[in-house]
């Protein structure tokens, strides 16, 4: 007997239509989360979180414990509000663990961060896609660790001001925003100004990490020379070393050289954890001074010479603390 075609089982679907398959519905595709303006956050964010994106922008990464310092009153405070930055895509964040050299929590410009900070400058702001390659290859640069060693240098001083109402860090500029400021004359790793509202001290900051030879050290006095020389401004070079024998090989080779007309000065951690105070060993010899005790004037302004100060220039002027 013959099966009966109404009640032939199909292989493929339903059996109910002889010959014909069940079309599975086409899934939707779920379209990606559409990324929040700076109007859709203008409510929820103050001026402390728009001095983070110019801290970002300006210095690349900085770590909780270092923005916690500059910024907040305690560090749980600064994690919940990070996090919240984070979670409305403003901030961005990694941990690059290393086996020997374990990290905190490091923080990088967010697409909404970058956004501002650029519009802010009147300029085109980056994609999205730019934003993230960019905190990717800081999160791989083995240049990481020196970076954020320098950024310390910086932020304790942030932090020094915050328990001495008189001292004030005027400016604060990266390598990248040094050496354009100074004709592209010298390249150090960042630049500052110090000061206590009755005198002040601008200087040339060097993080040795102990990568490089003394040498190469003593290699980079030149140049600050040539700009002294040309008309830039005569401020002390800071050279920040990791051990006492390293500042004392560093002293040697720079007092056996052919000499120079720069204020060079030395410090590290074996010296004294507040970069204000007297930590600073001359070259040349005498007790320790404290940054406002070093030498160093600012000369005219000019093509290679940005002169005292601006508001403009302090890196924390839009808390308006002072």
């Amino acid at each position: 007997m013959a099966d009966d075609p109404g009640t032939r089982l199909s292989l493929t679907g339903d059996s109910s239509l002889p010959g014909r398959t069940n079309k599975k519905p086409a899934r939707r595709r779920t379209p990606p989360a559409r990324l929040p303006t700076l109007m859709d956050l203008s409510a929820r964010l103050n001026a402390r979180d728009y001095t983070i994106a110019h801290l970002l922008d300006e210095h690349t990464a900085l770590t909780t414990p270092q923005l916690a310092a500059a910024l907040f009153g305690s560090p749980i405070t600064c994690q919940h509000r990070l996090n919240t930055l984070r979670k409305l895509q403003f901030v961005n964040r990694f941990i690059r663990n290393q086996p020997t050299h374990p990290r905190p929590m490091c923080w990088v410009a967010g697409p909404l961060s970058a956004r501002y900070v650029a519009l802010a400058r009147d300029e085109n702001p980056p994609t999205t896609k730019s934003v993230h390659q960019r905190a990717e290859r800081i999160m791989a640069s083995a240049k990481l660790d020196h970076l954020l060693g320098v950024n310390d240098f910086f932020i304790a001083l942030l932090a020094h001001a915050r328990t001495d109402e008189q001292t004030r860090l005027a400016r604060w500029w990266s390598e990248r925003s040094s050496a354009a400021a100074f004709g592209r004359r010298i390249h150090p790793d960042g630049h500052g100004l110090w000061t206590d509202g009755k005198s002040s001290v601008g200087f040339f900051v060097e993080y040795d990490t102990g990568s490089e030879t003394i040498g190469r050290l003593v290699d980079k006095v030149p140049a600050y020379q040539r700009l002294r020389d040309d008309g830039g401004p005569d401020y002390p070079v800071l050279f920040i070393v990791q051990s006492p024998v390293r500042e004392q090989h560093l002293h040697q080779r720079l007092a056996a050289g052919p000499g120079t007309s720069v204020t060079i000065a030395t410090t590290g951690p074996h010296a004294g954890g507040d970069p204000a105070g007297a930590v600073w060993r001359l070259v040349g010899g005498g007790p320790r001074r404290s940054l406002l005790e070093l030498p160093g004037t600012h000369g005219q302004k000019g093509p290679i010479n940005p002169g005292p100060p601006t508001a403009a220039d302090d890196p924390l002027r839009l808390l308006q603390h002072r």
